[in-house]
This record gives C-alpha cells, sequence and structure tokens, in this order.
C-alpha cells in the first residue's frame, strides 16, 4: 500500500492493516504485541480501527467524545488532541487560521499523557495561527491541577460569569480578582460578568436581544432549542 504517492482516504492504513502484518511477524515478541491489540482491532474496543467517514476539510468540524467508554476516553482525546494539531498544521501551509474550542475542558487535565498535549497547544498553537479556547463549568476542578498554571501564563484573554463561592475564591487567587470585581460574577445575570484581557479586568454586560434569528441559532437554554 503506497500512501505516500497517493494519500487519499482510501489509501490510509487503519489499525487492522498494522495488525495483520505483525501477526505475519514469526516472533514471540510481535505475537505478544498482536495479541494485545486485538481488542482494539476485532474486540469491543474497535471503534477506532477504521477510516473516517466524515470530511475533514469542512469548516466547521465537531469531535464528540461523549459516548467513548472509561477505557477508551482518553485514548479517543489523543486522537482527537493529535487531529487538531494535523489541522493546525495543514492551515498554516495554507495562510489559514484555526480556531479549536474545547468544552468541558478540565477533563482534559484529568490525564497526564491529555494535560501535557493540551499544555504544549496552549504553549505552541499561537504560533502556528492555532486559537485555542477552553471553556468550563468546573473552575475549581480546574485550577487544583498543577497543569493548568502552565495554561494561565499562556493565556491572554479570560471570560467569567456567574460563579459559585469556591470557583470565585479559586478566580480570585489565579487572576488576582478584587472582592469588588468579585461582585460582578456573584449572582450575576445572563450576559453579566467579567474580562480579564492583558491582565485588565473588567466588568460587561451584554443584553443580546432574544427575537433575533442570531439568538435562536445560539441559544444553550434546553427550553429554547428547537426539535431537530
Amino acid at each position: 500500500m503506497n500512501t505516500g504517492s497517493n494519500p487519499v482516504r482510501e489509501n490510509i492504513p487503519t489499525l487492522q492493516d498494522l495488525w495483520d502484518l505483525i501477526r505475519k511477524i514469526d516472533n514471540e515478541d510481535a505475537q505478544n504485541i498482536a495479541l494485545a491489540m486485538e481488542l482494539y482491532v476485532t474486540g469491543s474496543m474497535n471503534m477506532f480501527n477504521c477510516r473516517t467517514n466524515v470530511d475533514l476539510n469542512n469548516r466547521l468540524i465537531c469531535f464528540d467524545v461523549q459516548k467513548l467508554t472509561k477505557n477508551l476516553k482518553q485514548l479517543g482525546m489523543l486522537i482527537v488532541q493529535d487531529a487538531v494539531w494535523s489541522k493546525v498544521t495543514i492551515n498554516r501551509n495554507q495562510h489559514m487560521k484555526t480556531w479549536y474550542y474545547m468544552d468541558e475542558f478540565h477533563l482534559l487535565l484529568g490525564e497526564p499523557e491529555t494535560a501535557q498535549y493540551t499544555i504544549d497547544i496552549f504553549k505552541r498553537f499561537r504560533k502556528w495561527g492555532g486559537r485555542p479556547t477552553a471553556i468550563t463549568q468546573n473552575v475549581s476542578d480546574l485550577f487544583v491541577t498543577k497543569s493548568v498554571q502552565s495554561i494561565i501564563k499562556n493565556i491572554n484573554f479570560v471570560l467569567m460569569l456567574s460563579q459559585s463561592s469556591d470557583d470565585r475564591e479559586a478566580l480570585a487567587k489565579m487572576l488576582s480578582i478584587s472582592p469588588e470585581q468579585l461582585n460582578f460574577v456573584k449572582n450575576s445575570g445572563v450576559g453579566e460578568g467579567l474580562i480579564r484581557c492583558e491582565g485588565i479586568i473588567l466588568p460587561f454586560r451584554d443584553k443580546f436581544p432574544d427575537d433575533t434569528e442570531l439568538y435562536k441559532v445560539m441559544t444553550t437554554k434546553p427550553e429554547e432549542v428547537r426539535a431537530a
């Protein structure tokens, strides 16, 4: 299989191809490797043993890891991060910027491998035209990891909405927010909070009109989301 001369989707090898080659090797170590791989090739964890049916050239791509089992989640997140990094590299060569939004961001810091990859993303992405954006509702959980300290040092924009007492304390300590400023994220209304940009902290209030088509597209309130 020559993928170098014609690297189209149909020619890209899968884990199955690698497994088949290893099984042909008359060597005990090779057979042990093949045995360890079997679960991920033909067993219950074979989710990644196939070519994607998604057009990765789309302008907007969403990776959903919610349905991955516990044993596959870490591997799945690493695969997603690697795919994003590859996309950033390709786009840079084409003089294009890449926006990368990570929802439930604290989950990426729960495992050493994904945490280190995430730190590298925030350190290196901007030099390659990448724009990483982290989103989380669990700020206090986020700040208990040492990894986030390296990430915060490479973030120049933070938007904070209403926060719980524990989360406010964590934000105040990490971002040097005064008690007076914290009042803007204490029981604040929809579209109200604080912005920290280049070390400057400012309150904001965005009363976005809810009778517009744009609002209907952007709202995340369950009672307002249209049925598919």
